[in-house]
């Protein structure tokens, strides 16, 4: 029996000493990240700059694979099915996230149970913007002009249960006013519609927004965010403008579940700090983009108070994907 133990034990232990070691070594080859939006998409843009920096630093190949489809469930379901190794990782948003979990019946994945939360990457304001031959100048002129026009007027959105979407409704909701949801494939598409006046009004990313602002083609009335953000600092918050909203549009990394806690721990240190550096801020800022970098558990306090703030928003509008 002894001469069983002994061996056995042996393994254990050199087993539980190689954790430490691997996660040191870590990449000794080609880490994967999966991107599940086309190229080009934010989260694309944020995965190759990451890519690029731990890669100087690092000597290993970071390559990007863009697997797009269903609603960012595609790509993300490939991270959490991916061997548990630290060599796959994946850059996911809100929807895939968190917010998909109240929209469909069925997803492929758990992402509580399947992936491992590894941090926020980036926040990202969006923002209130109307036709400038609207003739509408702030949030209090806007609902006014619906409230007296119930049902008239439309909105666009990039889709069925995005944020876009969900930020105009809780909107429409606060503000007791009806509009008309039309949904788009992107956000260039919205813009050209806003600016023909087809939509009248949508809650967008600030940076599909702010050419067609200084052009003069479109007013921003608001931001979504809870403070007002340092690239548009004279453009009050919802909040300021009377309409308890608030809308972050977020990026964040994760791994399959079962990684081991030495190797995410390494690739989260790495990961901020190359958010964090200089280069990096300033191609972020950009993008009108700010680096997070924060733990596994303050990222799940941001999956689930976004959870927490779109359950009721999404039962009033009976709002279902499938």
């Amino acid at each position: 029996m002894r001469r069983l133990i002994a061996p056995a034990l042996i393994f254990a232990l050199s087993a539980l000493s190689a954790l430490p070691a691997a996660a040191q070594e870590w990449p000794t080859r080609t880490v994967r990240i999966i991107v599940p939006f086309g190229a080009g998409a934010t989260p694309d843009t944020i995965a190759r700059l990451i890519a690029d920096r731990l890669q100087q630093k690092l000597g290993q190949s970071f390559i990007i694979e863009n697997k797009p489809g269903a609603s960012g469930m595609t790509g993300t379901d490939a991270v959490a099915k991916a061997e548990p190794d630290g060599y796959t990782i994946g850059v996911s948003i809100g929807g895939p996230l968190a917010i998909n979990t109240l929209l469909f019946s069925k997803m492929p994945y758990d992402p509580r149970k399947e992936l491992a939360l590894i941090t926020a990457l980036t926040t990202q304001p969006s923002v209130l913007a109307v036709p400038a031959n609207l003739g509408v100048k702030n949030v209090a002129e806007l609902i006014d002009l619906l409230k007296k026009n119930p049902g008239k007027y439309n909105f666009g959105s990039i889709g069925t249960g995005s944020l876009s979407h969900l930020a105009m409704e809780a909107i429409a909701q606060k503000s007791g006013t009806q509009v008309v949801h039309l949904p788009y494939g992107s956000s260039p598409q919205v813009m050209q519609s806003l600016i023909r006046g087809d939509v009248q009004m949508a809650v967008m990313p600030a940076i599909s927004v702010t050419p067609h602002a200084a052009s003069g083609a479109v007013t921003i009335l608001a931001v979504s965010t809870a403070k007002r953000s340092p690239f548009l600092p004279d453009v009050p918050t919802l909040k300021e403008s009377g309409i308890d909203v608030e809308a972050d549009a977020w990026n964040g990394l994760v791994a399959p579940a079962g990684t081991p806690q030495a190797i995410l721990d390494k690739i989260q240190r790495e990961v901020v700090e190359a958010i964090q550096s200089g280069e990096l801020k300033a191609k972020f800022a950009a993008q009108l983009m700010e680096p997070v970098g924060d733990t596994p558990a303050e990222f799940r306090a941001l999956i689930d108070a976004d959870i927490a703030r779109w359950t009721p928003v999404i039962k009033a509008a009976n709002i279902k994907v499938n």
